[in-house]
């Protein structure tokens, strides 16, 4: 089994994260066709379903035994990349404006298109930031990380 957890936080403003990847339905397709794993999307409600068995709002604990079930992970940078971190579980983190150097743990697969997409201040609230899908690496990068499955 695959997880995905495609959404960071819901913005107080109601504008799209700049951290969510802008190609999941892609990824999910490629992922389908090649490596044939079960996909889980775990989230919370309201998050658009983007496959057949989305788990909402589940509690810490049961997301950590989710986690301990999986082959791998894919998300961006969220709460689930640090809690997959701290079960010890290896995943892949799409970023895009936010600094894998800073949030991100050497153990996971941290696939950043390109550091001047990184926003200046990491540390302001992600609200002032646009969401720019050509900020992310596309879905056949991130393929080639599965590929050895």
């Amino acid at each position: 089994m695959i997880i995905i957890a495609p959404y960071a936080k819901a913005l107080s403003n109601g504008k799209q994260n700049p951290k969510n990847y802008p190609y999941w339905e892609e990824l999910i397709a490629l992922i389908q066709i090649n490596i044939g794993f079960e996909i889980v999307q775990v989230g919370i409600e309201g998050e658009k379903q983007l496959v057949k068995d989305f788990r909402k709002n589940l509690s810490i604990e049961e997301l950590k035994d989710l986690i301990k079930e999986c082959y791998i992970w894919i998300g961006c940078d969220s709460f689930f990349q640090h809690l997959a971190w701290h079960q010890g579980k290896r995943g892949i983190v799409l970023w895009s404006v936010s600094d894998p150097l800073i949030f991100g743990h050497p153990e996971n697969v941290n696939l950043l298109k390109d550091r001047s997409f990184l926003t200046k201040n990491q540390f302001l609230w992600w609200e002032f930031l646009e969401h720019n899908p050509d900020a992310f690496v596309k879905p056949q990068e991130v393929v080639k990380y599965l590929s050895p499955i």
